[in-house]
């Protein structure tokens, strides 16, 4: 096997060892933070289901800002009358992990 064969499969090893990685962590915030409890991968719940929100928000170059603060300040009237309470205990950056790990299918 050639040397840039060889390269290419540790970087591309390293790559797929990290990915799991960041979606078990949000997987587990997600978790930890009671989101589940209204929220499913696939299935609407009490709140849509995080497939559901990530085609809502597909393309749109603000989607991972405007989840992060829907996350953060909660809010109504998106997803029906329920309202999402708001999440201040997350930080910034907790809420952008959701929000991204959420916009890629909560995969």
């Amino acid at each position: 096997m050639s040397r840039s064969a060889c390269l290419f499969l540790v970087a591309s090893s390293l790559l797929a060892a990290s990915a799991p990685s960041h979606a078990s962590s949000a997987l587990a915030l997600a978790q930890k933070e009671g989101c589940l409890g209204c929220h499913a991968v696939a299935t609407k719940i009490v709140g849509p289901a995080y497939q559901d929100v990530a085609a809502k928000y597909r393309g749109q170059p603000d989607a991972v800002a405007t989840l992060v603060q829907h996350i953060r300040e909660g809010g109504s009237g998106r997803w029906g009358d329920i309202p999402m309470p708001p999440q201040k205990q997350l930080s910034a950056a907790q809420a952008k992990q959701l929000a991204t790990w959420v916009l890629g299918g909560a995969k």
